[in-house]
């Protein structure tokens, strides 16, 4: 049986750990932060000192096995899909990376704990910057004016499809001024392009879809 000084360092340790964790969560606007991210932590541990101490002769596995499979439906609930995007994931799986961290603190297996907290922070905090700088340098952002009609979203994305290029997401915001600006529909469409895409010619295919008035691709504009 555990000592209760044991105890208590096991639950603090977890909770600190996950609150690390949660607080990066918390600086960067997620919706599951500091809160969260602790009461998770702290809970798996608990619930393997229970299965460990709490049931004697009982299987360990089986407590612990339960708070893996159901840490997912507290995941699910921050995936917001909107439209062909999906925000969530990550902060999905640090709750759920979190729970284990939680197990292997309240088993006492403090180097697995304390290594994959680390690596988890590590993810967060650098691989998220190198992968907003490096790995979307690939996703653009094409920004269309034209006059709402039906199937004009369509007509774009077929013109796209054929060119191989993978809309990502797609905004439709008003456009304030139509006199001036030249259509009442401002498009920001994500795409990504493949490899070693030429887009001589995007821009010009674009302009030939009846209704589209305005296209902007990054500091390159073009109009009618």
């Amino acid at each position: 049986m555990l000592i209760n000084t044991e105890v208590i360092i096991r639950l603090v340790l977890s909770a600190l750990l996950g609150g690390i964790i949660g607080m990066e969560r918390e600086v960067n606007n997620r919706p599951a932060g500091l809160r969260t991210h602790i009461l998770v932590t702290v809970g798996a541990a608990l619930v393997m000192l229970i299965s460990m101490d709490g049931f004697l002769g009982g299987d360990p596995a089986r407590l612990a096995a339960q708070v893996v499979s159901g840490i997912g439906f507290l995941g699910a609930g921050t995936i917001l899909v909107q439209g062909q995007s999906i925000h969530g994931l990550t902060t999905a799986a640090s709750l759920w990376v979190c729970a284990c961290i939680g197990l292997a603190i309240g088993n006492g297996y403090y180097m697995g704990g304390i290594v994959t907290f680390l690596i988890v922070l590590f993810t967060l905090m650098t691989l998220g910057f190198f992968e907003k700088r490096v790995l979307k340098s690939s996703y653009k952002t094409l920004h269309i004016i034209g006059y709402e009609k039906p199937g004009l979203i369509g007509e774009i994305g077929t013109l796209l499809g054929n060119e191989k290029i993978i809309i990502k997401h797609i905004e439709l915001s008003p456009v304030a001024d139509e006199i001036k600006i030249g259509g009442n529909i401002h498009i920001d469409m994500a795409i990504k392009l493949p490899y070693k895409y030429e887009c001589t010619n995007l821009f010009e295919d674009i302009k030939l879809i009846e209704g589209v008035s305005f296209v902007q691709w990054e500091s390159h504009v073009r109009g009618l």
